[in-house]
C-alpha cells in the first residue's frame, strides 16, 4: 500500500462531509447563542443584560481554559489511532485530566464564592450558582464533543450543540412571553443547556457500536461504510515510516496516551485557549472595571459578539480539521495537508470580506435598530475592523490546528500568549480615549499579529519534515 492511498482515502471525504454535516448543526448555534443574547437585551434592560454577558464572557474563559484543551487531546489521540488501524485506548488519560481541571475550578470557586459574587455579579449570588453548576456540567459536555469528533460522529455533534442553544434559547424566550421574569429565568438557561445536550451522548455511544460491528467504523471512515477495505496495523505501521510526530511514534510504541504526554498537551492547549479568550474577552472586563458608563462594557460585548458568531460557526471546520489534518500527517500526506489549510484560509478571506463591507455600510443600523436595541453612536470603520479582526482570527484558528496536528502546541501557545499580551497592554492604555473604538483598533491589531506569527511557524512545517510547506 502506498502512503498517498492512506493519506487520502477516506480522511479526506471525512473532513469534507464532517464540516458541511457540522455547519449546519453549529451555524444554527451561532444564531441561536447571538439571539438569546439580543432577546435578553431586550427584555431585561442594559444592567441586568450587562450582568449576563458578564456570567457567559467568565464562564467560557474557565470552559474553554479548562475542558476545550480535553476535546482537543481526546480528537487528536482517537483520530492518530485511528489513522494507524488501531483501536483508540485514550479515555483514561482525558478522563483524569479533565477530573483533575473540574476539581480545581470547584475549589477556587468556593474558596472565592464572596468575590465573585459581590464584585463580578454586583451581589446575585443566583448567577455564581448559574457560573458553578454551568462549569461542572460542560466538563461531561466537552468530553463528549472530543469523543465525538475524534471518532468523525460530525452529525450527532452538531445534534449535541444544537441541542445546547436550543434549551439555552428557550429559557429567554419564556422571559419574552410572561412564562417567566427577571435575570435569573434568563441565566438558568446557561446552566441548563449542557445538562440537556448529553441527552445526544447514548446515542453516540450506540451508533458507533453499532458501526463497528457493520465494519464501517473502521479507522479514517467516519462512519460512512465506503466499500474500500480497512487499512491494517502493519500497513500503516509501514507508512508511519516516512515522516510523522513525535507523538505518533509515542502512541505507535506504547499503544496508549501517557499522562505526562496528555497533561503536557492540555497544559499547552489551555495556554492557547486561555490567549483566545482574553482576545475575546478582556475588552469587555477591561471596560468593565474602568469606564464610568455602566452600561458600556455591554456595548462592546455586543460588538465582539460579530467576531464571536463566526468564531462559533468555524467550529465546525476547525473540529472535524483536526482530526483530518492529524490523519494526514501520520501518514505523510503532506500535499493533501497543505491543500486542506490552503482551502480553508481561501474561503475565510472571502467570508471575512463580505462581513468587514457589510459592516461598513449597514452596521450601525442593524446593530441600532434590529439586533439590541439600544441606541448607541457604533462607528462604522470601527465595526469594520471586527470584521477585519474576525478573518485574521478564524485564519489563526485554522493554522493554530495544523500546529496542533503536528505536534507543536508549544510552539503556537507562544504566538497566542504574544498577541493576547499585546491586545490587554493596548486595553489599558488609554492611547484611544473612546473605549470602544479602543477594542476595535486592538482586537484587529492583535489578531493581525496572531495570524503572522503562526503563519511563521505553519512554514517552518512540522518537525520532522524537512523543508517549508508554502501557503499558496
Amino acid at each position: 500500500m502506498s502512503a498517498s492511498r492512506v493519506s487520502t482515502a477516506r480522511p479526506t471525504r471525512s473532513y469534507g462531509s464532517g464540516a458541511r454535516i457540522l455547519s449546519i448543526g453549529i451555524a444554527s448555534t451561532g444564531l441561536l447563542t447571538f439571539a438569546y443574547f439580543s432577546i435578553a437585551s431586550h427584555v431585561l434592560g442594559a444592567d441586568p443584560a450587562k450582568r449576563i454577558d458578564l456570567l457567559w464572557s467568565v464562564m467560557f474563559v474557565i470552559i474553554s481554559v479548562i475542558y476545550r484543551p480535553i476535546e482537543q487531546l481526546l480528537s487528536r489521540t482517537i483520530a492518530e489511532s485511528r489513522a494507524r488501524g488501531a483501536s483508540p485506548r485514550t479515555l483514561r488519560v482525558p478522563m483524569l485530566i479533565q477530573a483533575g481541571f473540574a476539581l480545581a475550578f470547584l475549589v477556587v470557586a468556593l474558596a472565592l464564592r464572596h468575590e465573585v459574587v459581590h464584585h463580578v455579579f454586583e451581589g446575585d449570588s443566583a448567577l455564581y450558582d448559574v457560573l458553578v453548576i454551568g462549569t461542572m456540567a460542560y466538563a461531561a459536555s466537552y468530553f463528549a464533543r472530543g469523543w465525538l469528533a475524534g471518532h468523525q460522529r460530525f452529525g450527532l455533534f452538531g445534534g449535541l450543540v444544537l441541542m445546547e442553544s436550543t434549551s439555552r434559547i428557550c429559557f429567554a424566550l419564556a422571559v419574552a412571553v410572561g412564562i417567566a421574569s427577571g435575570p435569573t429565568a434568563v441565566a438558568l438557561g446557561i446552566a441548563a443547556a449542557p445538562l440537556v445536550s448529553l441527552v445526544v451522548v447514548p446515542l453516540a455511544f450506540l451508533s458507533t457500536r453499532r458501526a463497528e460491528g457493520t465494519g464501517a467504523g473502521a479507522p479514517g471512515g467516519g462512519g460512512e461504510g465506503l466499500a474500500e477495505a480497512p487499512i491494517t496495523v502493519d500497513e500503516a505501521e509501514a507508512a508511519l515510516a516516512g515522516p510523522g510526530t513525535e507523538g505518533v511514534q509515542e502512541s505507535a510504541a506504547h499503544g496508549e496516551l501517557s499522562l505526562r504526554r496528555g497533561g503536557g498537551f492540555a497544559v499547552w492547549v489551555s495556554s492557547i485557549m486561555l490567549s483566545e479568550q482574553t482576545l475575546l474577552n478582556a475588552a469587555v472586563l477591561t471596560v468593565d472595571a474602568t469606564s464610568s458608563n455602566r452600561a458600556l462594557a455591554g456595548i462592546v460585548f455586543n460588538v465582539l459578539l460579530i467576531a464571536r458568531a463566526p468564531l462559533q460557526l468555524f467550529q465546525a471546520i476547525q473540529t472535524s480539521l483536526l482530526p483530518h489534518l492529524t490523519g494526514l500527517e501520520a501518514t505523510a500526506g503532506h500535499e493533501a495537508f497543505a491543500r486542506a489549510i490552503r482551502i480553508t484560509i481561501l474561503a475565510i478571506t472571502a467570508f471575512a470580506g463580505a462581513v468587514a463591507l457589510g459592516l461598513l455600510i449597514v452596521g450601525p443600523f442593524v446593530l441600532r435598530h434590529v439586533l439590541f436595541g439600544q441606541s448607541y453612536p457604533y462607528g462604522r470603520v470601527g465595526l469594520a475592523l471586527i470584521g477585519v479582526g474576525m478573518g485574521l482570527h478564524l485564519t489563526s484558528g485554522a493554522l493554530n490546528q495544523a500546529a496542533l496536528a503536528r505536534d507543536r502546541a508549544r510552539a503556537a501557545a507562544g504566538c497566542w500568549g504574544l498577541a493576547a499580551v499585546v491586545f490587554l497592554a493596548w486595553m489599558l492604555i488609554p492611547a484611544v480615549s473612546n473605549e470602544l473604538l479602543r477594542a476595535e483598533i486592538g482586537y484587529a491589531l492583535a489578531t493581525g499579529l496572531l495570524a503572522a506569527a503562526l503563519g511563521a511557524l505553519y512554514r517552518r512545517g512540522s518537525p520532522a519534515t524537512a523543508g517549508p510547506v508554502a501557503l499558496r
